[in-house]
Parts: structure tokens; sequence; C-alpha cells
């Protein structure tokens, strides 16, 4: 599990946080585990990778000593959970140069969108093995 891939998301987010639920409830085989950037482990990997902890402007994905951020990381996760979900890989076809872009919108503005919690969000205990 150690060589597993780390998702590194802002558990304040409300949309983050409802895509790390969907995650664990999809990633049947128990590939990936999560962190939250709030955490000491989190906040720890980010800054290895120069994302502020203080102001996450993006989500992580870290696989060995490559790190996938903003629309590259998203869609690294989605072909990992596997069919169906993998078919957003589709959405490489579109440049990063194009993607990234909206992605970043959505993340400056996805407290305005979505809400930000008051606390962090805390994983179910049947998905706490798979939590940093």
């Amino acid at each position: 599990m150690a060589d597993d891939p780390v998702i590194l998301f802002d558990a304040e987010c409300v949309l983050c946080s409802a895509n790390a639920r969907f995650i664990l409830r999809h990633d049947t085989a128990a590939y990936f585990r999560l962190a939250s950037i709030q955490s000491v482990a989190g906040a720890a990997i980010c800054r290895r990778h120069g994302v502020d902890p203080e102001d996450p402007t993006t989500l992580l994905l870290v696989e060995g000593a490559r790190v996938r951020r903003d629309s590259d990381a998203i869609l690294a996760i989605y072909q990992g959970l596997g069919f169906p979900w993998a078919l957003a890989g589709v959405f490489r076809l579109i440049p990063a140069a194009l993607r990234d872009p909206v992605y970043r919108w959505i993340a400056r503005n996805r407290y305005r969108f979505f809400g930000k919690r008051q606390s962090c969000w805390v994983a179910p205990p049947e998905y706490r093995d798979r939590i940093l």
C-alpha cells in the first residue's frame, strides 16, 4: 500500500470532499489512498511538491516520483477507477493548455460555487485505512 497513488484534496471544499467520497465508493480495487491537504501528512506532501497547503489551488495525484495536478490529475484518477469512469480519458484529446484554465477557474471559485465546510470532511470508518 505504500506505493499506491495518493490523492491530495481540499477537505474544506464541498466539491472536493464530494469527489473524495465518490472516489472511495467507486475505487473497488482500493487502488488510491487519499490525504486531506489540511492534514499533517497531506500538508507535508503538498509542500514537497510546491503547493501551499494554506491556499490549495489544485488537487494533486502523487504516483511515486510522478506528480499530476489540475486536469491531468482528475483524468488520471477517473481512468484509474476503471469502466465506465475511465471514459473521461477522452478529454485528454483536448490539450491541457485548454483544459487547465477551466480547471483553475473552477478551483479558484470552488467555495463560491459549491461552499466551504466549517470543518474538514472525515472519511467513514470503512475507508479509514485508505486515508493518510
